[in-house]
């Protein structure tokens, strides 16, 4: 199995490098008051601009498309008219991801395409008609107008008038030069009127504006939670979906996996017990054969024939036990940890606390886990302790494997616990590493309670 530790996994923030090398940001100037430059919040509210005529768009389309449709429904025309509104509402569905992933940083997975059963358009707008995806998406073209202008006015409000006080005494000047007055009018009527000249006003107004930018920025960000919230909900696949490609995906790991085991396992019938036992059958044939002329040669023969089937056979002992270990089954989880603990390079203390033995193949799961877990204490923590934990949660089994090694272990592709993290997945298992450079480590597995 590929190393999970040393220096090619170190932790980014801990080490100082972050993706391709670069160095990691350290900001000195709180999150409070970085929000307003932060072009995080410049693209977001770009996004809430731009929402009121993209929403006026759609929502006059939608509106048109399905009114038209219904009032066709006399006729045969109405059905395929609605079909077209729907296939075009997914069509600027499509439209509002790809804003929502350069603005707002969404990513949201496409819906699986529209597929009649024929592939006649009869059959097209039939599916049109009773895709949920469909509807969800014309739900999002109604709904999205009256929050679009909601978080357009507040936004553009709010930031016009932050940024206008905020820089008021930069263009304070222009009013008694150009203009004819001292300032901006605070108040007026008959009598008299009140105006922001003097430097005292001039600063808190400034003020003001300050702490309604840096209010503002929030502000923003919690109207574009919202979007991400709609975008997310209306416009993605269905959870079935999603669960469905989920459970494709998994089905892969699965299989992948499988072969690769089987692949091992005849690698090593080949080259480990059956070349010994090709190598035993010709012993024993040249033994065979000296029997008569030279007994003595031939006994030789046969004892060292005798060691290779004690060597073939503990060989074979070692493959059951990597495919399935009898104590495992015969015992349970506690006894077999217990003797994988004690094959460790390093002392390991075992703590199971299960009242009842999960499911056969969980349970399998859970020793080659803390097995493969094992060895890479032993090849490449540099411990001189470690401690395996195991008990349950709800309806969830927890694995804890912690070692007071150099640490330095991540998830990082092509790595071994990146493999493990794909295994667990394909039974909707969880592997979470914490593992600073300089130790300890903690690993701790997740995976359902299957009685």
């Amino acid at each position: 199995m590929a190393t999970a530790y040393g220096p090619d996994t170190r932790d980014p923030q801990r080490s100082g490098s972050g993706p391709g090398g670069r160095l990691a940001a350290k900001h000195v100037v709180p999150a409070a008051l970085r929000a307003p430059v932060e072009g995080r919040t410049w693209r977001e509210f770009g996004y809430l601009v731009l929402s009121l005529p993209i929403s006026i768009v759609l929502f006059t389309f939608a509106i048109t498309m399905v009114s038209l449709g219904a009032g066709l429904l006399i006729t045969f025309l109405g059905i395929p008219v609605l079909a077209a509104g729907l296939a075009m509402c997914r069509g600027f569905g499509a439209l509002e991801r790809a804003r929502a992933r350069g603005l707002l940083r969404l990513d949201v997975a496409d819906p699986a395409p529209v597929r009649g059963r024929t592939g006649g358009l009869m059959s097209w707008v039939g599916a049109v008609l009773k895709s949920g995806v469909s509807w969800r998406h014309l739900l999002y073209s109604l709904l999205h107008l009256p929050w679009a202008v909601f978080a357009f006015t507040v936004s553009v409000t709010l930031w016009t008038c932050g940024w206008t006080a905020l820089t008021y005494p930069l263009y304070s000047w222009v009013f008694p030069a150009y203009v004819g007055i001292d300032g901006v009018q605070l108040y007026g009527d008959s009598a008299h009127r009140v105006y922001l000249d003097s430097s005292v006003e001039l600063a808190l107004t400034s003020a003001f504006g300050l702490v309604l930018v840096l209010v503002t920025a929030w502000v923003i960000r919690g109207l574009a939670t919202v979007d991400r919230l709609m975008v997310a909900g209306l416009l993605g696949p269905s959870r079935l979906a999603t669960r469905v490609t989920e459970l494709e995906s998994d089905r892969g790991v699965v299989v992948d996996t499988a072969a690769a085991d089987l692949r091992r396992i005849e690698r090593d019938l080949h080259d480990g017990a059956q070349a010994r036992l090709v190598a035993l059958a010709m012993d024993l044939g040249l033994a065979k054969e000296k029997l008569t002329d030279d007994p003595e040669a031939a006994a030789r023969m046969v004892d060292e024939a005798h060691g290779e089937v004690k060597v073939a056979l503990q060989e074979l002992r070692d493959l059951a036990r990597g495919i399935h270990p009898a104590v495992l089954t015969d015992r349970g989880l506690d006894a077999a940890l217990s003797a994988i603990a004690s094959r460790c390079t390093v002392p390991v203390t075992v703590e199971v606390d299960l009242s009842s033995r999960p499911a056969q193949a969980i349970e399998g799961i859970a020793y080659f886990t803390v097995s493969e877990l094992l060895q890479n204490v032993s090849k490449h923590a540099h411990a001189t302790r470690a401690s395996v934990d195991v008990w349950r949660s709800a309806d969830r089994l927890m694995l804890q494997v912690t070692d007071n090694g150099r640490g330095g272990a991540g998830l990082t592709s092509g790595t071994g616990l990146a493999g493990l993290t794909e295994r667990l997945d394909a039974v909707d298992g969880i592997l979470v590493v914490a593992s600073p450079v300089g130790g300890p480590t903690r690993i701790t597995a997740e995976l359902p309670w299957r009685g």
